[in-house]
């Protein structure tokens, strides 16, 4: 990921409902989750939220498939990968066990692994 393409997902990223869109979806998996069950989720109109996922989805961080008139979204996990890599590619200048507790709590490799902060 490059600089400008970090910038536009940390845009989307920036708003209240985009963050907690992809959080939920995040959550949800493999089985992502239809736009109406996000809306329902989160308290918000369909079409507020349907714009909201379209900012996401233009950033790369959610990726969509269509179910008859529905249509089903889920998580970029490689575009969360490349923001991350793009935070981390100069990590601790050359020290990588500087970055070790980092990393393990981005990996679910610690017991605090998913709690909310």
């Amino acid at each position: 990921m490059d600089k400008s393409a970090a910038l536009v997902a940390f845009a989307a990223l920036s708003q209240a409902s985009r963050l907690d869109a992809f959080r939920l979806l995040v959550q949800a998996g493999d089985n992502g989750k239809l736009a109406g069950e996000i809306s329902e989720a989160l308290g918000a109109r369909q079409n507020t939220m349907s714009t909201n996922l379209s900012v996401l989805l233009n950033a790369g961080l959610l990726r969509n498939e269509r179910e008859g008139r529905a249509i089903r979204y889920f998580a970029n996990m490689d575009g969360l990968q490349g923001l991350l890599g793009y935070l981390l590619q100069d990590c601790c200048g050359g020290q990588p066990e500087l970055c070790a507790p980092l990393i393990a709590e981005i990996t679910c490799q610690t017991s605090t692994c998913g709690e909310a902060k």
